[in-house]
């Protein structure tokens, strides 16, 4: 690597040094980004001095509380240099969100999902990034990344949606989708893993009180079973959602809304719960939408005593518990963060979840993790999707032939 290559990538990862301090603690001076990043204050000024000119941050002055003496400069990103879409496709709606540079929401607006849509689906994302655009009155090529994410099997790295409880097998290139920008980044995750990041970043904020884990479960119940691990990775975060909600609970066991048998999702999910409680058979047609008020008459006579709606929760508990479980066995013990809509049953989950961790010889000797309840799953999985937008834009910007292209929207 030549040296001026090599100069190129130090002071592109001091740059995103910076941005990330930025981006988590809000306002900072040189003094404050010196102390977050571990930079020389020669480096930071060097670097505020360069994306100030690029347009990428804005500077402000701060007067002394007294009113008195000279006033602090503090720099922020700038948010009208560029904008950021996220769409968070959920079983029966489609979320659009459009986020300025300094991480503030513009506008948001839900779809609901229609059944009739499979085979058209990927014309209505387009729309809806249209509508978005148009809605706040911005131009379409000033949104410089796509964040896209959904439930269920994605290739993140071709940016494609393999397999998903709201349209099955049908995959969508949402890369070629979009191809027709190429300014336009796209990128796609699993909902959970996105979650689990969110989670991991607030537990890091807390770090004054007590030291963060190493790592961390994310464990998503409704509709859909889904799981995030996120782990320390050498000062970064690394951050995964296998597949957990289709692992095999048990062999040739209850069917599956994926069309296999005995998943940990045909035993825990709401539809499977609905099945149990209503003794229908093990085989039946997985529902594909089960309203939550439908959950909430089921737990209310869960409550109030009746065997089987009781059973249907304990099986629940069961199979996440032998999941969890195992996922112990390979990876290691760590807490376990649970949400998404069905925590408002964990009273009922509880003791069949812990009786399927005390099952394995992981739990037995490494006792029992910790267990918290996250029930604002919609709230971290826009910030996991903020961070992970803005990041990724952060890095595309930075690149050495994009920073030195003239700032846009040059307004404050």
């Amino acid at each position: 690597m030549s040296a001026i290559a090599s100069t190129e990538l130090v002071r592109q990862k001091n740059s995103l040094s910076v941005m990330a301090a930025l981006r988590l603690h809000g306002s900072l001076s040189h003094t404050d980004m010196s102390s977050f990043t571990g930079l020389a204050s020669a480096t930071v000024s060097a670097i505020t001095m360069e994306l100030e000119r690029a347009g990428l941050i804005l500077r402000k002055e701060q007067l002394a509380a007294t009113g008195r003496g000279r006033p602090r400069i503090l720099f922020a990103p700038r948010g009208p240099f560029c904008h950021v879409a996220i769409v968070i496709i959920s079983s029966d709606s489609v979320q659009y969100s459009l986020v300025d540079y300094a991480g503030k929401l513009v506008d948001r607006f839900t779809e609901q999902r229609l059944a009739a849509e499979k085979g058209r689906f990927g014309g209505a994302i387009l729309a809806g990034l249209a509508r978005l655009a148009d809605r706040s009155r911005i131009d379409r090529h000033d949104i410089l990344q796509v964040s896209i994410s959904s439930k269920g099997l994605v290739d993140a790295a071709a940016a494609t949606l393999v397999w998903s409880p709201v349209l099955g097998n049908e995959r969508i290139d949402f890369r070629q989708l979009l191809s027709g920008d190429d300014r336009i980044r796209v990128t796609l995750n699993n909902e959970t893993l996105l979650a689990a990041k969110a989670i991991w970043m607030r537990e890091q904020a807390k770090a004054n009180e007590n030291a963060p884990p190493e790592a961390l479960v994310t464990l998503s119940l409704g509709h859909s079973i889904g799981l995030g691990i996120a782990r320390s990775a050498g000062g970064t975060i690394d951050v995964s959602a296998p597949n957990f909600g289709h692992m095999l609970h048990l062999a040739d066991g209850a069917l599956c809304r994926c069309g296999t048998k005995g998943c940990i999702e045909a035993y825990s999910g709401f539809y499977a719960i609905l099945r149990s409680a209503f003794e229908a058979p093990p085989q039946a047609e997985p529902a594909k939408f089960v309203p939550i008020a439908e959950v909430d008459k089921i737990a209310a006579s869960a409550r109030a005593g009746a065997r089987m709606a009781r059973l249907a929760f304990r099986t629940a508990g069961l199979a996440l518990g032998n999941g969890l479980s195992r996922l112990f066995s390979l990876h290691g013990h760590m807490p376990v963060f649970i949400t998404g809509p069905g925590t408002r049953y964990y009273d009922l989950l509880e003791s069949g979840l812990h009786d399927g961790l005390a099952q394995s010889q992981a739990v037995r000797f490494g006792g029992m993790p910790k267990i918290g309840i996250a029930p604002d799953e919609p709230e971290l999985v826009f910030e996991g999707h903020m961070e992970h937008a803005l990041s990724t834009a952060d890095d595309y910007v930075l690149s050495a032939e994009n920073l030195q292209k003239p700032a846009r929207n040059s307004g404050n």
